[in-house]
């Protein structure tokens, strides 16, 4: 009974800190992006230095989260999609609270690897990115412009818990409406996965 009281105690606190959290407002110019993190290639990586002159695409993921497993095929398809419209990719890890476990450093390399992910995959440490950015889940997707400039913020695609219902894959035509210059008509969406696993803080 008492590992159940600290537990609900443990859970409460978290979803409070949480719940104090700011989204980043599409229209924002995208933060911390000189800040350093540890890629799993072993070199210090950074938003800006992975960012290309036709935009960035940031998404917080992880190894573990059941919503991050059954989407992995579409992440590494929009990811993809992505480079080859020459956008830069970070894909960022922010499980501070899990860096002993399954979403360690090495767990991260190993996944990389069996994932075969063709871009950086880095550790944000003190969940300090997702803090500036306000993501709350993986996956959870922030794309910027040439400008650096927030156009679109959320899920994947219209059907997170299903691929066989997807009718619109919102971050792929905010991709396409990015680059030809127009106004991304769906700039936001509901992320659906696993709560950010973030450390305590004063």
């Amino acid at each position: 009974m008492k590992k159940v009281f600290f537990l609900l105690i443990a859970q409460a606190g978290f979803y409070m800190a949480t719940a104090q959290i700011k989204e980043l407002a599409i229209g924002s110019i995208m933060p911390m992006g000189e800040t350093k993190m540890t890629d799993v290639s072993g070199k210090e990586v950074s938003l800006a230095s992975a960012a290309s002159n036709k935009g960035l695409l940031v998404m917080f993921s992880c190894n573990t989260c059941p919503y991050v497993i059954k989407n992995q095929q579409r992440t590494k398809e929009i990811l993809g999609y992505a480079q080859s419209k020459g956008i830069g990719i970070a894909v960022v890890n922010s499980n501070e609270a899990y860096r002993g476990k399954e979403d360690s450093y090495e767990a991260m390399q190993a996944y990389a690897k069996d994932q075969q992910y063709q871009w950086i995959y880095s550790v944000d440490k003190n969940n300090a990115i997702a803090d500036a950015f306000g993501a709350t889940r993986t996956p959870e997707c922030f794309l910027f412009d040439a400008g650096s400039i927030l156009v679109y913020h959320g899920a994947i695609d219209d059907s997170p818990a299903d691929a066989a219902a997807v009718k619109r894959i919102h971050l792929k035509e905010a991709i396409n409406e990015m680059l030809d210059g127009k106004q991304v008509s769906v700039s936001n969406s509901r992320s659906v996965g696993c709560m950010i696993k973030r450390v305590s803080k004063p």
